[in-house]
């Protein structure tokens, strides 16, 4: 088996380790690799080896190939069998077409025009009052701050009830927020799939303009989604929903603090925002990796890949390809072409891209009304994670503007 532009006798670091992100200087890490090669293979002992894509144009390669690199068999590292086995074919995030399409668009179809009307509303009023509240002048927590936003979005885009936001917005911070405590995590997440159980039987009896009762009127192949089903892609809409915007908002105000004439250029110029949205997006790329299964041998690049291996596609790696992006740890809001795939590629782009856009410009046009400039209040802390690119703390002081 070729081993592509991988020195013989080398062995790659192993990817699948969070440490290598919260303690590490991950961005120097993957240009690192990328020298040794764009297609790197990680051997472990205690878990499944996988291959490891590190290029722009390889990761699109994988991302776009839906017939030979499938999701259905889990779309993270170390996903756990069982789970993903059940979830499989029924959650949109591990299912491969032409089922994934019909759920795709089930889902879709509760984005209508007067729907569409009322999350822009909730995003601009919660937006408002989230950056209101944080400039004043005292340190904040920039993850705290931002956390808001997109779960009261996705709450509303469900049909969760406003009374019960509040509730949801501690549960999901719990579940993805809890510094590793995994028996937290796991509680909050046994609580949220219980709400949604709730909630289901609420829109079976009292359906909205929303996704859950989108799912509870319709069906694949004329067969209706069960409540199991309904509720497993409710949770992996909020998560997939949440942490990418958040992470994005968060990592993006970093961004601008450490790259200030950026701000000022933003500031200056507000037509901007579309190009720096983008940009934020590549700059940030929350998600690290995806994963595929290959169901056949093939090749990515000149590596032979054998049927049944996994393939980690390294979003954050493939955005820094200075082969692509030129002086690629630069952030730059005018940056044209930014053909990035922070929210993946092919039949598994991002379903709420427009929306995640949406919040992030909203949030910093509210930021840009009422902030002359923001500073770090103390040393931002990464989470310990190998799938989201983020920050668990990261205090801040937001300046007050004109507005």
């Amino acid at each position: 088996m070729s081993m592509g532009t991988q020195e013989p006798g080398w062995k790659a670091p192993d990817l699948s380790d969070p440490l290598l992100y919260s303690e590490g200087d991950a961005t120097a890490l993957w240009a690192e690799l990328r020298n040794h090669g764009p297609v790197l293979r990680t051997e472990r002992a205690a878990a499944e080896d996988f291959w490891s894509v590190l290029s722009h144009p390889l990761a699109n390669a994988v991302l776009r190939d839906g017939e030979t690199f499938v999701s259905s068999r889990g779309m993270r590292l170390d996903s756990p069998p069982a789970p993903t086995a059940q979830a499989a074919g029924s959650v949109l995030i591990v299912s491969d077409p032409p089922r994934h399409g019909s759920i795709r668009r089930v889902i879709g179809s509760a984005f209508t025009p007067r729907t569409v009307r009322r999350l822009e509303s909730t995003i601009r009023r919660t937006a408002s009052s989230i950056v209101e509240r944080a400039v004043t002048g005292r340190d904040c927590d920039a993850v705290q701050m931002a956390a808001r936003l997109p779960v009261s979005v996705i709450c509303d885009m469900l049909g969760v009830p406003r009374q019960d936001w509040e509730h949801l917005l501690e549960l999901s911070m719990r579940a993805m927020g809890s510094g590793g405590d995994r028996a937290v995590e796991i509680e909050a997440n046994s609580e949220i799939l219980a709400y949604y159980e709730h909630l289901v039987k609420l829109r079976r009896k009292d359906p909205g303009d929303d996704v859950v009762s989108a799912l509870v009127n319709g069906s694949v192949d004329g067969v209706p989604f069960s409540d199991e089903e309904i509720v497993l892609n409710c949770n992996a809409l909020l998560s997939a929903g949440n942490e990418t915007t958040r992470h994005s908002m968060v990592s993006g105000l970093l961004a601008f603090i450490s790259f200030p004439d950026q701000w000022e250029r933003l500031r200056a110029a507000p037509e901007l925002m579309p190009a720096a949205v983008q940009e934020i997006l590549r700059f940030t790329s929350p998600v690290m990796h995806v994963m595929r299964t290959a169901v056949r041998d093939t090749v990515i690049g000149d590596t032979d890949i054998a049927s049944g291996d996994k393939v980690a596609v390294w979003l954050p790696a493939a955005n820094r390809d200075a082969a692509v992006f030129a002086h690629p740890d630069r952030f730059d809001i005018g940056r044209e072409p930014n053909r990035h795939v922070a929210l993946s590629a092919g039949t598994h782009f991002c379903l709420g891209a427009s929306l995640a856009a949406t919040e992030i410009t909203v949030f910093f046009e509210e930021l840009m009304k009422r902030v002359d400039r923001a500073e770090l209040a103390g040393e931002p802390r990464r989470l310990r994670s190998n799938f989201i690119w983020g920050f668990e703390t990261a205090p801040v002081t937001l300046r007050g503007g004109t507005a």
